[in-house]
């Protein structure tokens, strides 16, 4: 039976996921660590279904200001991916792509958007290539973008586009390990209901 909002996912689709984003988070330290050229390690990720108010609670406070990369989804599968980045996970990519430091977002210039955008990329295809995998799907992503804006204005971008359908958001939520330093890592997977339905019946839990 097909659903018709988020919240609707049983625990078994919710296991779908995870298994996804254990996938796609090892996947993704693999390719970090050739970019970055350091070891870098991530924890299985936790997957829930949040609403926008959990939402920012889980990631801060709604007037913080964060940088996040999003990139549209088309092909089989439509919707937006969303990666946040805040200060110290910035600071940790910048510091090894430009040998750049900065505390202010006002200081993220071209050549840092761009490090960021390709950090955000290689971390969102990692998702996607498990997606694809595992469903024998394709799935076109354009081309990144970064945003700098407070939390609660990021966050309004999805609940603009898919509040007709659901008012929640399905959070991925990681932590790497670059070198020393621990980070937390926040991916927003938002597919469009039709597009959500069709995957999990590619992926044989139709039934939720």
């Amino acid at each position: 039976m097909a659903i018709e909002r988020y919240e609707d996912m049983n625990s078994t689709a919710l296991d779908v996921f995870r298994e996804i984003g254990s996938i796609g988070i090892g996947n993704a330290a693999t390719a970090l660590s050739q970019v970055l050229g350091t070891q870098v390690h991530m924890k299985l990720p936790k997957v829930s279904i949040e609403g926008y108010n959990e939402a920012i609670h889980c990631l801060g406070n709604p007037e913080e200001i964060v940088a996040a990369v999003l990139v549209e989804m088309d092909g089989d599968m439509k919707g937006i991916m969303l990666y946040m980045l805040k200060m110290d996970f910035i600071n940790a990519i910048l510091a090894r792509l430009v040998n750049k430091y900065i505390d202010d977002f006002n200081q993220i210039d071209e050549l840092s958007s761009s490090a960021l955008e390709e950090t955000g990329n290689i971390i969102i295809s990692s998702y996607i290539n498990a997606i694809t995998k595992l469903a024998n799907i394709e799935i076109h992503l354009s081309v990144p973008s970064v945003a700098v804006n407070m939390l609660g204005g990021i966050l309004s971008v999805p609940i603009a586009m898919f509040g007709c359908t659901s008012d929640k958001l399905m959070m991925i939520q990681g932590e790497f390990l670059i070198g020393d330093t621990q980070l937390q890592g926040d991916l927003l997977l938002l597919p469009d209901i039709e597009s959500l339905n069709f995957l999990l019946e590619k992926l044989g839990v139709a039934d939720v």
